[in-house]
């Protein structure tokens, strides 16, 4: 099979990448850089194609055919970003309507990535049928998607299938800086002997799931016989950001304590958790590594 893959040296696209390849698939990988680097695509830089445009840019240029998926995971994807610069809500909704267009035409399924931001409001555990109401441009992009998603489907029965992440973790993660999970942003502050940052009193809690699992659901997503659908991809366990530092410390021997600063970020999401149920049901997703696993694995590989 041969994949398009937007977002592709990015933190998650560059692990679905090297998976999909370990299952003998072709890949094809569009990337700005944005928040990307080559540098997660090294190993298998000779097993890809790789083009380095917007996903917009690249699909009106040039003629992608011949493929048979997508995986869009190149927007921007962080909340400070679309606050910063307002227009990025317009530039991901094009994005993705150019991503569906070209789907229609080569008669293809699209994978692609959404968010638990739109949750914002609801209390937990976070169910797909729930009400949604944007309080942010980052969560109103997701939204529009999905429901563009929808549009498509019903008038041109384009199959997709968007998958809702919870809080996101894992190797290849470092392009991203500043806007990293805050599980990597602990684990790298932490084996350096420096405190973690945690803003408000850390007791805020998120489903933390690794991206190993992540890619697991993108593949489950891309082989589901359901044709247009949203899921959770979590743990359905959440942790506050006090119980990763203590994790960390740990497994690293140290007893380093954070340093808490005040929380000024509007709207901002105390209680983080998935209902995993559908996900579990439907799409046959579980996730197998918990907090401890994951961060585990990490530390490892640091």
């Amino acid at each position: 099979m041969k994949y398009l893959i937007t977002g592709g040296a990015g933190f998650i696209g560059s692990n679905l990448v090297k998976h999909l390849l370990l299952e003998g698939n072709e890949v094809l990988v569009v990337d700005d850089l944005s928040t990307g680097s080559k540098e997660n695509l090294k190993e298998v830089e000779d097993k890809i194609e790789f083009i380095e445009a917007s996903s917009s840019d690249c699909l009106g240029l040039l003629q992608v055919k011949n493929i048979d998926g997508i995986f869009h995971l190149g927007m921007p994807s962080s909340s400070p970003l679309y606050k910063e610069n307002h227009s990025l809500t317009g530039e991901a909704i094009n994005i993705f309507i150019a991503i569906l267009d070209l789907a229609k035409r080569e008669k293809c399924k699209v994978v692609y990535a959404s968010t638990f931001s739109i949750y914002n409001g609801n209390p937990v555990p976070f169910k797909e049928d729930m009400p949604v109401l944007p309080k942010d441009f980052y969560s109103e992009a997701r939204y529009f998607m999905e429901r563009m998603a929808q549009l498509y489907f019903d008038l041109w029965q384009v199959k997709s299938i968007g998958l809702r992440f919870s809080s996101v973790y894992g190797p290849c993660e470092e392009s991203k800086k500043k806007l990293a999970n805050m599980v990597s942003q602990i684990i790298w502050w932490m084996k350096d002997g420096q405190q973690p940052i945690l803003y408000g009193n850390g007791k805020q809690t998120r489903d933390f799931v690794y991206v190993k699992d992540v890619v697991l659901a993108l593949c489950l997503a891309m082989d589901l016989k359901v044709e247009q659908d949203i899921f959770n991809v979590g743990t359905g366990e959440s942790h506050s950001f006090n119980e990763v530092v203590k994790i960390v410390n740990d497994f690293l021997g140290k007893d380093i304590k954070p340093k808490y600063l005040a929380n000024s970020v509007q709207n901002y999401v105390d209680l983080h958790l998935a209902d995993t149920t559908k996900a579990k049901n439907v799409l046959g997703f579980e996730a197998k590594y918990s907090l401890n696993q994951g961060i585990k694995e990490m530390l490892k590989n640091e």
